[in-house]
């Protein structure tokens, strides 16, 4: 039987760590690997009680035996999943997500790793990203197409103000993330991307069965939380090029920058209630598409079933 995980990089409160945890224990992970990017003691032992949990402390004493902590987080979570890479195998497959990424299957994925060739070295899982919806229903996620002139009329027609600054109406990546072959010697692992010996992504395929499930803005209180952070670190950084490859066209950077001096936050609130809630009219003309999913996840119910009593 193939046996698979996940490996991470955080700095979640606890509660969204075990919701992450509890979800992919769910869904049959034989090993999550944790490396906490704060100082959380408290966490710490809770999560590592768990045994199919391993839960690394990233402090000054473990940067200090790599030459020192990158600044970049980005950076920092590629050494990691490195380390996990480099460990003893637990698992046959390993994928590098984050606290905030709920992978999504048709069918066991097990079954789906298992079908891959020997000649395959990674396999990527494309995101749907989760619009706010109402307590109690179905999570609501938006989808893209993978042809690049179909995806911008598509999102276009869905998001008719801003569709075309936004690659599929999307806010965060439509990369995908990497399952990959722990205990692969030399591996380099990124974000979105491994390289092997001057090779990206040796031997990729797709696991059209399989979508990621992006809370990138769970709700307003979410993404205004993080909305500062990721527009001087993060996914919304000046540096970064537009998400759509056509005239007119401005990086998120950018875009936000006019949202906010045409009308501050109202207009900042107004932005994230057309493009990131799921509204009945938004829902209508995505399924239009062919690009809505609902999915049932009752994360409390999973967290007190694998973490009783925290």
């Amino acid at each position: 039987m193939i046996r698979w995980g996940t490996v991470t990089t955080t700095n979640a409160a606890l509660p969204e760590i075990l919701d992450f945890a509890a979800w992919h224990l769910e869904l049959g992970a034989h090993r999550i690997y944790l490396y906490l990017d704060v100082d959380m003691p408290e966490a710490q032992a809770v999560l590592s009680a768990h045994p199919k949990l391993r839960v690394f402390r990233t402090d000054d004493a473990w940067w200090e035996k790599r030459n020192g902590r990158p600044k970049k987080h980005q950076v920092r979570q590629g050494a990691n999943a490195r380390h996990a890479n480099n460990r003893k195998p637990e698992v046959d497959w390993l994928a590098h997500i984050d606290t905030d990424e709920f992978l999504l299957p048709d069918r066991p994925l097990a079954e789906q790793l298992a079908a891959l060739p020997e000649t395959c070295l990674c396999a990527r899982v494309r995101p749907v990203e989760a619009l706010a919806t109402a307590p109690g229903e179905e999570v609501a996620f938006k989808a893209f197409h993978l042809d690049q002139s179909t995806r911008q009329r598509a999102a276009e027609a869905c998001f008719a103000e801003w569709g075309r600054h936004l690659s599929g109406g999307f806010l965060s990546h439509v990369a995908g993330k990497l399952f990959f072959r722990p205990g692969t010697k030399g591996l380099q692992i990124k974000i979105h991307n491994v390289q092997l010996d001057g090779v990206s992504n040796p031997g990729e395929e797709p696991l059209p069965e399989t979508e990621l499930g992006h809370f990138h803005a769970a709700d307003w209180a979410h993404f205004l939380r993080l909305y500062r952070f990721r527009l001087v670190q993060g996914s919304y950084r000046a540096e970064l090029k537009p998400q759509v490859r056509q005239s007119g066209a401005v990086n998120l950077h950018d875009l936000f920058a006019m949202i906010e001096a045409e009308g501050g936050e109202t207009a900042l609130r107004r932005f994230y209630d057309e493009v990131c809630t799921a509204t009945p009219a938004l829902t209508e003309r995505l399924a239009a598409h062919g690009l809505l999913r609902r999915h049932r996840m009752d994360l409390p119910a999973l967290r007190d079933k694998h973490f009783p009593g925290v």
